[in-house]
Parts: structure tokens; sequence; C-alpha cells
């Protein structure tokens, strides 16, 4: 007996050498390690804006040493944004969509984790059984066939030994999918307050252009129905009257675009905000109700991989890929899955755990894959193929992280510039207005001349406020880019 014992051991070990021997030909490696982020910055960046006189002129200042706030919006000072944002964090069903993945994947990781535990499983059965007298010795003299019920409780346990690792792997890789849900859900909250900070600066801006077009477009009107004056009066020719409806047209003609470009904000707006377009909410204020951030945080770029959620998301990627690599690799070795069973039958219930009634079975079992044409290898190959792509893809997110901030501070440096030419355009216009107002009141120049005048300034205002949005805008879209501040926030749940 004990010669049978030492040689069933002995074939045991020599199966699991030749089938670790077998699988470990090529000597696959062990699960690269994410490498380092790549080195670089943004360049040369300046320290900070150009000044412009008049609303929303102050320079900004580009600091390296501040943090990003977590409610970063509530630098604009508007009641109205801060309402919007926070009842687009409530109803966005976006966000809610974010963060049930996030639970899935996070109860996905809990329940691979628990698999590396013991499973045990408890049965019940009853069965009724007939047999023919010529089959089974008669236990009843009341019928040619026989019948018997058996009664049976049994208890499972089983557990593989994880020698090598693979559940190990296969609990990181669940785990890294659950990161990558969460900072998928970070880059959710991002992308919405973005997009309800740039809806409401966009409907602000529309808003002032609307009005300055109307004003406009009655001057344009005033502009025709003097010409036409002068035209009785033999003051103006017929081509003088064509002109002034000429240019009182092209006016008119400038309002319904920006009309419907208003409505399709406050549209997407009331998408933003988890509401239908019936309910789209009211925007009756303009620029001026908006103030300019001034310090405005320029992450290290160092920081800037850790807090861009999608670079971190990037990099659980990366973890993700790098475990399905140990996965495939641990694939090719034997596992050591070990069962235990108690079991206990009985013809009748009240006997199931009587005397001679149990029944109990260990086995332990050594299984590995011995030939399958390459088809574990090509998985491990395809594995580490796709680690490389998650590799480069990183690289790749890194690198757009930095071009992203680089962009949006060199867009704000121009906006500023563009500003200060707006300013300048307008302040010349105005100062243009006042001559000829003055002028008019001692009667040196017509009514004419002093409406056009007050056109010219009105057209400069709209190219004003159209700078100033941008600038705001572009505000935003420096903050979008450093990552929004989510490690500061603590107003969100579920992450």
């Amino acid at each position: 007996m004990n010669a049978r014992k030492a040689s069933a051991r002995s074939a045991c070990c020599a199966f699991a050498l030749a089938a670790i021997a077998l699988n470990g030909c090529n000597n696959p490696t062990p699960p690269p390690v994410p490498p380092p982020p790549p080195s670089g910055g943004y360049g040369n960046l300046p320290p900070q804006t150009a000044t412009a006189p008049g609303p929303s002129g102050a320079a900004q200042r580009f600091l390296r040493d501040m943090d990003v706030p977590g409610q970063w919006w509530q630098l604009f000072h508007s009641v109205q944004l801060n309402a919007f944002i926070d009842e687009a964090l409530a109803k966005n069903p976006d966000v809610d969509a974010a963060q049930a993945a996030l639970r899935s994947a996070r109860e996905t990781a809990y329940a691979q984790r628990t698999s590396a535990y013991p499973n045990a499983q408890l049965s019940y059965s009853v069965s009724r059984q007939e047999y023919p007298t010529f089959v089974a010795p008669p236990l009843s003299v009341s019928s040619t066939e026989y019948t018997y019920w058996v009664h049976a409780v049994s208890l499972n346990v089983s557990y593989t030994a994880d020698v090598f690792g693979n559940l190990r792997y296969q609990t990181r890789s669940a785990q890294a999918a659950a990161e990558v849900q969460r900072y998928q859900l970070e880059a959710t909250y991002l992308a919405l307050t973005s997009n309800v900070v740039a809806a409401t600066v966009q409907a602000a801006s529309l808003r002032d252009q609307i009005d300055s077009t109307l004003r406009i477009i009655a001057i344009e009107r005033d502009l025709l129905r003097l010409t036409q004056l002068q035209r009785q009066n033999a003051q103006a020719s017929g081509l003088d009257v064509a002109n002034a409806e000429v240019a009182l047209r092209q006016a008119e003609q400038t309002l319904p675009p920006l009309e419907a470009s208003f409505e399709q904000t406050r549209t997407e707006l009331a998408r933003l905000l988890g509401r239908s377009p019936g309910d789209a909410p009211t925007v009756d204020f303009g620029l001026a109700a908006l103030h300019l951030p001034e310090n405005i945080p320029l992450s290290l770029p160092s920081k800037l991989i850790a807090n861009r959620p999608d670079v971190a998301a990037a990099s659980a990627n990366l973890a993700q890929a790098a475990a399905q690599v140990g996965v495939a690799y641990t694939n090719r070795l034997p596992n050591f899955p070990i069962t235990a069973q108690t079991a206990t039958e009985a013809l009748k219930f009240a006997g199931l755990f009587g005397p001679g009634s149990l029944l109990s079975i260990l086995t332990a079992q050594i299984a590995a894959t011995i030939y399958d044409q390459g088809t574990l290898k090509h998985r491990q190959e395809a594995a580490v193929a796709a680690y490389n792509e998650a590799v480069a893809q990183y690289k790749g997110t890194v690198l757009s992280g930095f071009e992203d901030v680089a962009n949006s501070v060199i867009a704000l440096t121009n906006d500023a510039d563009a500003l200060v030419a707006a300013e300048r355009s307008e302040r010349a216009a105005q100062k243009a207005l006042q001559i000829v107002l003055s002028q008019r009141n001692v009667g040196w120049v017509s009514s004419t001349a002093s409406l056009a005048a007050e056109q010219s300034y009105e057209q400069t205002v709209v190219t004003r406020v159209q700078a100033q949005a941008t600038r705001y805008g572009d505000t935003a879209a420096l903050f979008t880019a450093l990552g929004g501040g989510w490690w500061n926030r603590t107003d969100v749940s579920g992450s």
C-alpha cells in the first residue's frame, strides 16, 4: 500500500513538472510593470495675460503653486451658474449611468476577489425510485414493483489553490477595471460641469448680442425713415433710400441666427440639467452677471498626470492590461483544484443522520494543458500586444493633456489681446459718437450722421461681447484641461 502511494505521488510530481516544462517553452515573462509617464511640459508660457480696460478686462495670472478648487465654476461669482451646476449634478442621466457603471464594476471586482476563497454548497434531494422484482430484492409484498424513497443531504466544498497567481491576476484586472470606471465617473462630472459653464456663457453672450442687434436694427429703421424724409424734401436720392433699406435688411438678417442660437443653447442647457426642451431654463442675464477669474492655477506637468481623469483612467487601463498578461501567462501553468464532499443518504428522512448513512469524498487534482496547438501561447501574445497598445494610449493621453493645457493658456493670452483691440475699437467709436452728438446739438451735423455713428458704436459693442465670451469660455476650458479639481470635491457621491 505504501509503495502504491509513493508511486502515485511520484506520478503526480512528474506530471506537474512535465506540464510546467511544456508550457514554459519560449520562457514567457511575468507581467510587465507600467512605465513611468513621459517627461515634458507645456513649453514657454507667459506668466499672465494682457490687461484690457472695461468689463472683464483684468489680467489673468497663471499661478503654478495654486491648486484647482473643487468647485472651480464658483470663481465666476454667478448665482445662476451655481444653481445650474447643482441641478445638473443632481439630475443629469449621464451621471446616474456613470455611477451605476462604477457600482457594477466594484461589485464585479468584489465577486472576483471572493473567487480565491473556498466555495461551499449545501443541497438536499429526494427521489422516488421503482424497481421490478427481478432487479431489486423485495422490500414489500404489496406490489410486484418496489418503490424506494431516497433522501440525500450533501455538502460540497471546492477550492482552487492559487499556486501561480492566476486568481490574483484576475482580481487585479477586475480592480483595475473598477478604477477605470471611477475615473470615467470623474470625467463625466468634469465634462458635465464644463459644458454647463460653456452653455451658460454662450447664452449670456447671445443675450447681449441680441440686445445690441435690436438696438442696431432700431437705428437702421430711424436712418431709413430720415432718408425717406430727405428724399421727399429732395435732400436725398432714391439710391440713398435704397442703400438705407439694404442696411436695415442686412441688420435684420443677423437677428434670426442669433435668436436661433440662443434657443438652441437653452435647449442644450435643458438637456444638461436633465430637463426636456419644453422646460428649458430662462437665461435673462448677460455677461455682466459673470466675473472673470483672475488667478488661474497652472498645475505642474507631474501633477497634471495624476489629476486629469482621462490620464488616470488610461493608467488604470494600463494596469488592467498588465494584469491580463499575468492571467494569460498563468493560464498556461497547472492549476490545483481541491474538492471535498460529505453526503448522507437514507430511505427515510429521519434516518439521514443515522449510523451507516455518511459518505465522504476528498479529491485533489493537478490539471494542465499539455497540447493545444499553441492556443494559450497565442492568447498570451495577444495580451502582451494589448498591453503595448495600452502603453501607447497612455502616453498619447498624457501628451494630449499637456497639449490641452498649453493651447488653453495660449488661447487665453490671445483672447486678452483680442479684447484689448475690441475695447479700443469700442472706445474710439464711443468717442466719435460723443463728438457727433455734441455737434448735432449745435446743428453742425445731421441726425442721419449721428445715427450712423451710433450704429457703428453698437457694432463695436457686439464685437466686444464676442471677445468677452471667448475669454470666459477659454477660461473654463483651461480649468477642464487641468482636471477640474475633482480631488478637492466633497459635493458629489459615488467616487
